[in-house]
């Protein structure tokens, strides 16, 4: 006999439907998966079996197939147990498939038919109501990631029989509810601005990031505040909207890190990886590719310290998510795309003991040793990050000082205002802020009056900047422009964005 259950797995960040196809045939005692299904499916075989003994069913001693449709598409992950364990009930005849074809199932059994949470559950959860079945039968652990989804009736479950009694009809479970999300405001963030003392030229340079959503590089000597101020950066940036959490939770979801009993992520994502990390841990890849920390910090920051310790050839990887705000990892059996829109926060010294230009503590490192420092990062890279800029020590009058700064709630409120103005200048287009104009909009939106213009022609000539470095000072200029709510680029808007390509000359002596 053959039984048809619905189920779903990912591709990419997308979920896609997935028809389990189980026959009962006599002959020998065997259990065969086909479709292209990975260990962790094939290996479902054994826990599906211990789960159905377990739960008081009769587990079929027959020769038994399992077809995973489309079958040129590769399945993993354990969320296949679920409809494999059904589609065998099923077959013997212990639930209606009638009843199975309105519902999509998707979970991990134990060995006791308890269902325990899978990852990727929201992306598989959108593809049900893509496809407008009924509803979706999913573990417990898993119900408000997956109530998220509008439209969509959620049916959570905590064990195998009561599956199989809620398809013959004789128990009800209660849909999951709706969850209320809220997206998290400033005032409920664990750091602040306000904790910072001085650097109030860095701070605006901060400012002007999170209004635009420009790269940024600070270079100062050790103990100056350059992971305190990134790791502040995102209680300024606007809240998250709610199709932007739902983006980010589809990515952290398919990698399991969704936190326990959550429904989305409420925070723009912060990810600061450590130096060592491979280039298949920041961008992405593996033998099945999996997102990376660029992917993982979509819609959010990317932080990376001690920037030329990492690793050339991992740091040459980041070009095309910069540019393009995804990122493609290609095998020889697939190409997977997933999303890296990110603002990209780096820190580095000037030079290896940390020193240069310092002006109490003297630098020990020869030139050639300075050189070859800063040329860890290229030029390339260093071009497609916006504003550099220098971060100071703190004089102690500054951290004396009784008084704060201001409080991260304010200075968002600044950046609120200026991507308001984004918003209605880029109505009806893909892009969202400044820095994501391409050259055909900033030709639009980042015309230059005559004086302000020589200035730029000046700057070009002197510093040698390139046409990408000459697109993304118009870029910073238009933010800055927003932020004072100017309707034109004015001449001290372009000086002050001029400055912010002055690390170019140290990096180019």
């Amino acid at each position: 006999m053959i039984a048809k259950v619905k189920s779903g797995s990912l591709r990419g960040v997308d979920g896609f439907l997935v028809e389990v196809e189980v026959d009962i045939a006599f002959g020998m005692p065997a259990f065969t998966t086909v479709g292209l299904a990975e260990i962790a499916v094939k290996e479902s075989k054994d826990r599906v079996k211990a789960a159905i003994k377990n739960s008081g069913y009769q587990f079929p001693s027959t020769r038994v197939t399992i077809n995973l449709a489309p079958a040129d598409v590769r399945k993993e992950g354990t969320g296949f147990d679920l409809p494999i364990a059904l589609g065998l009930l099923a077959a013997q005849g212990l639930a209606p498939q009638e009843n199975l074809d309105r519902y999509l199932l998707y979970g991990e059994v134990s060995l006791d038919g308890r269902l325990k949470a899978t990852r990727g559950v929201l992306p598989v959860a959108l593809a049900c109501r893509q496809a407008g079945l009924q509803g979706l039968i999913i573990p417990k652990d898993n119900a408000r990631e997956a109530a998220v989804v509008k439209d969509l009736t959620v049916y959570p479950a905590e064990t195998l029989p009561e599956v199989v009694e809620f398809l013959q009809g004789r128990l009800d479970l209660i849909p999951e509810p709706p969850p209320q999300v809220e997206l998290a405001a400033p005032d409920g963030q664990e750091v602040d601005f306000a904790e910072v003392k001085g650097q109030e030229q860095v701070k605006r340079a901060m400012v002007i990031a999170a209004a635009g959503g420009h790269n940024v590089l600070m270079m100062g000597p050790p103990g100056s505040g350059k992971t305190m101020l990134a790791r502040r950066l995102p209680t300024i940036l606007p809240p998250l909207t709610f199709e932007e959490a739902l983006e980010t939770s589809k990515i952290y979801s398919i990698v399991g890190l969704l936190p326990p009993g959550r429904a989305l992520l409420t925070n723009r994502p912060f990810r600061p990886p450590h130096h060592t990390v491979s280039d298949a841990g920041l961008i992405g890849g593996g033998r099945i590719p999996r997102p990376g920390e660029v992917s993982l910090a979509h819609n959010g920051v990317l932080f990376l310290d001690e920037l030329p310790e990492f690793k050339r050839q991992v740091l040459e990887v980041l070009r095309q998510p910069l540019e393009e705000g995804y990122v493609t990892i290609s095998r020889a059996s697939s190409s997977l795309t997933y999303p890296a829109r990110f603002m990209l926060v780096a820190a580095m010294n000037p030079c290896p003991c940390g020193f240069l230009g310092d002006a109490k503590r003297p630098c020990r490192c020869t030139p050639n040793q300075i050189r070859a420092y800063q040329t860890r990062i290229s030029g390339p890279l260093l071009d497609r990050i916006d504003i550099q800029v220098l971060v100071p020590a703190v004089p102690f009058q500054d951290l004396a000082a009784g008084s704060e700064g201001e409080s991260s709630i304010v200075l968002q409120q600044r950046v609120l205002a200026a991507r308001s103005r984004q918003t209605c200048r880029f109505s009806g287009s893909r892009v969202h802020c400044n820095a994501q104009m391409p050259v055909r909009l900033v030709k639009q939106y980042c015309t230059l009056k005559p004086e302000p213009r020589r200035l730029l022609e000046r700057a070009m000539e002197r510093l040698g900047l390139s046409a990408r470095a000459y697109n993304r000072i118009l870029k910073i200029s238009r933010t800055i422009a927003d932020l004072e709510g100017e309707a034109e680029i004015q001449t001290p808007h372009l000086a002050e964005a001029i400055q912010y390509r002055s690390l170019d000359r140290s990096f180019t002596a």
